[in-house]
């Protein structure tokens, strides 16, 4: 019986029309996106499970919508990784060395807290969003320029609502 030898592809055998030294740039980029994102995630699902006050099942409802949405953003960009040829960061260990979002210390004392850090996670995300779109764009990588550019116009539209929330 004959074998196969496997042949594992490795990053620089990616040949869809952008430079290795390009995607490293933008995989580093998307890396750290895909750590906010994930980071914020968990702190909007932390806080979808404790929210109390007179305002819960708005909250309640309103983070619940937040963590699945970001849940699915990480995955974009995780695959978006992939598909440039390298591995997605996927530790809690990497992604706290590259996330600009921290989590709490300890559960913030009130829900206008909640909203006001989740507000502030969202907005540090969309400037990050901002500085990988054109780290992207000065790649030639449309296709991730394009995933970064719908991220950005989510997260802004979230840091709006919760914005209003406070108002």
């Amino acid at each position: 019986m004959k074998t196969t030898k496997l042949h594992i592809i490795q990053a620089d055998e990616v040949n869809t029309g952008i430079k290795l030294a390009a995607r490293t740039k933008i995989v580093k980029a998307l890396s750290g996106a895909l750590a906010d994102a994930y980071t914020l995630m968990l702190k909007t699902q932390y806080y979808h499970w404790n929210v109390t006050g007179p305002h819960f099942i708005a909250l309640h409802e309103m983070f619940g919508a937040q963590y699945t949405a970001l849940f699915a953003t990480v995955d974009e960009l995780a695959e978006r990784i992939r598909a440039l040829g390298q591995e997605a960061p996927g530790t809690y260990a990497q992604f706290a060395k590259l996330s600009q979002i921290k989590e709490d210390a300890a559960l913030p004392k009130n829900w206008g807290l909640m909203v006001q850090h989740l507000l502030e996670g969202h907005e540090a995300i969309a400037r990050g969003l901002r500085s990988a779109i054109s780290v992207a764009e000065d790649g030639e990588d449309s296709a991730t320029a394009d995933l970064l550019t719908g991220k950005l116009d989510e997260h802004e539209k979230t840091a709006w609502m919760l914005r209003a929330h406070l108002a």
